[in-house]
């Protein structure tokens, strides 16, 4: 692919703290030594709703290996919003970046924007969940679950970048 992702892959991810829905902080070095799935979700996009589905039918299949942590950025979504869809899609986990500082850090652009880092904190994906466009309904390629399973089993992704597809990033407005 020829799109420029905002941060370089086969570097460190960079660290952030955010708070979950009961405020406990989450700092992403937390999770080191596990897959981390970083998936800027919103509560009103179906792109995000669609590809959460299907993310949480493949984490049994991932087992304690991988974790998911769902960010949600949007500006204009409430805490209320929020709390109430991640309920309604069995969520147990969900990062509110409240000011969109880790989108902005990370340059996520949609929801969902996917980045898969590796047990050694190193970003190895970023993009798109699979290839599901507005033209191309129908998915031939999962690519969250092609680089999930390359790290799994020891490859760097191919492709390992991309273009990400959803809803906009909502941010605010100086």
């Amino acid at each position: 692919m020829d799109n420029q992702p905002a941060i370089e892959n086969n570097l460190p991810a960079p660290n952030f703290t955010l708070p979950d829905l009961k405020g406990q902080p989450h700092s992403l070095r937390d999770y080191l030594g596990l897959i981390i799935i970083l998936n800027f979700w919103s509560a009103e996009c179906p792109w995000s709703s669609r590809s959460g589905q299907i993310i949480s039918e493949y984490l049994p299949e991932w087992g304690h290996a991988v974790q998911y942590l769902p960010i949600a950025s949007n500006v204009n979504e409430s805490q209320e919003i929020i709390a109430s869809e991640a309920s309604a899609r069995e969520l147990t986990l969900l990062l509110h970046d409240v000011d969109h500082k880790v989108a902005d850090l990370y340059g996520a652009i949609t929801t969902p924007h996917l980045f898969v880092i590796d047990a050694q904190g190193i970003l190895r994906y970023q993009g798109a969940f699979d290839d599901v466009t507005f033209r191309q309904r129908t998915p031939t390629q999962n690519y969250l679950h092609m680089a999930v399973e390359a790290i799994q089993g020891g490859k760097i992704p191919e492709p390992d970048h991309t273009p990400p597809y959803g809803c906009a990033v909502v941010r605010a407005t100086p």
